[in-house]
């Protein structure tokens, strides 16, 4: 019914408009974008590094600029708390392609609306729809591999994937620069840039916003149940792993960057 409903109302918009612009039942088709706001879904801009990084500044100042560090959990639940839990929603909703199954989710929500309890978050993990969204509003277009799986973006990458703006660099040879994402992986079976494209693996990735001797500066999604920023150790030329592939954070398994090329001159629409 929640589908069904939301869809539905679209399609009822587009017949009340009748002349004017408005979705159509072809535009409202699962893996349409018609729920993305104009300025993105046009966009009104080149896809922009400077945008990435302060859409990731400006989600992370929403959740209260929150700082991890290794070992050290975090003393609340930002993912839950009022007008937080609806800004995650705004990342599934806005992040994803229309139809998909995990669209309707927040913080604390199914896509029916019912709560689910704190225990079961993992369930629910938001830090891809984190990258979905910023890679969005930052004007990517249809040329970023929008999931609910960090695996799926990663591997699409490493494969070229024609027309994308993301490429799998080795994290010795490709020292990652502000706007790219840096990725481990996560479970208990490794991944190395070797074994990419692989299945689906668990995994996350963290946005570059800042540079600093010896350390990048990262923000996250679903990082302690919030969006979060670390830093993370580097090599003196900036590199995540040393010459022989060994990687710097002792916290943290990295194994691939993803190098986003961005429309860096393009101008706005007249």
């Amino acid at each position: 019914m929640h589908r069904f409903g939301v869809l539905g109302l679209l399609v009822l918009v587009g017949f009340v408009g009748g002349c004017q612009t408005g979705p159509t039942v072809a535009s409202v088709a699962a893996g349409s974008d018609v729920q993305v706001p104009p300025y993105a879904r046009v966009p009104y801009q080149g896809f922009s590094r400077e945008a990435a990084i302060q859409i990731a500044l400006r989600e992370w100042r929403a959740f209260g600029q929150t700082m991890v560090y290794p070992n050290t959990p975090l003393p609340f639940d930002r993912e839950r708390e009022e007008g937080l839990w609806q800004r995650v929603g705004d990342y599934w909703w806005v992040g994803l392609p229309l139809g998909n199954p995990d669209d309707g989710f927040t913080g604390k929500h199914t896509a029916n609306g019912q709560l689910f309890p704190a225990d079961q978050d993992a369930n629910y993990a938001w830090s891809a729809a984190f990258i979905d969204y910023v890679m969005r509003t930052a004007g990517a277009g249809n040329r970023f591999p929008y999931s609910s799986t960090h695996s799926d973006y990663i591997n699409a990458a490493r494969r070229h994937d024609q027309g994308i703006v993301v490429t799998a660099e080795r994290p010795e040879a490709y020292a990652p620069q502000p706007g790219d994402l840096i990725c481990m992986w996560r479970g208990h079976h490794s991944i190395r840039y070797d074994d990419l494209p692989t299945g689906r693996f668990p995994g996350h990735c963290d946005i570059v916003v800042g540079i600093k001797p010896g350390a990048l500066q990262v923000i996250g999604g679903n990082v302690e149940n919030s969006v979060s920023m670390k830093s993370v150790p580097v090599t003196a030329d900036g590199h995540l792993a040393d010459a022989s592939g060994a990687v710097v954070d002792p916290d943290h398994p990295w194994f691939v960057v993803l190098r986003v090329s961005y429309d860096r001159s393009a101008a706005p629409i007249s």
